[in-house]
């Protein structure tokens, strides 16, 4: 199901970088510092930092949520387990407390 979303993008990057193989001058402004690189280069590199941030901070929003999630299972098995000690307890306590048979 993914390649069927990620193929149109991935078609339209194809087609960008073949049809934009002339360099240009990539300047960092307060230094005189000056690149030459293929314009679909400097594009689909940015794109992939970009994506990589967007990753990222995906991927940083996600880990309160998995965090709670983990809280919430342990305090679950927790939990179990305390009714599964009460659960013997009782067991115990109803065989013990029966009257012999007549």
């Amino acid at each position: 199901m993914r390649i069927l979303i990620a193929a149109p993008f991935l078609l339209v990057m194809v087609l960008f970088a073949l049809s934009n193989p002339q360099n240009v001058a990539l300047r960092l402004w307060p230094t005189d510092l000056a690149m030459q690189a293929p314009l679909s280069l400097i594009v689909l590199v940015s794109m992939g930092f970009g994506g990589l941030i967007g990753a990222l901070a995906l991927w940083f929003s996600a880990l309160g949520a998995r965090r709670r999630a983990r809280r919430a299972e342990s305090t679950v098995r927790r939990q179990e387990a305390q009714m599964d000690n009460l659960r013997s307890r009782t067991a115990v306590a109803t065989t013990v407390a029966l009257p012999p048979p007549a």
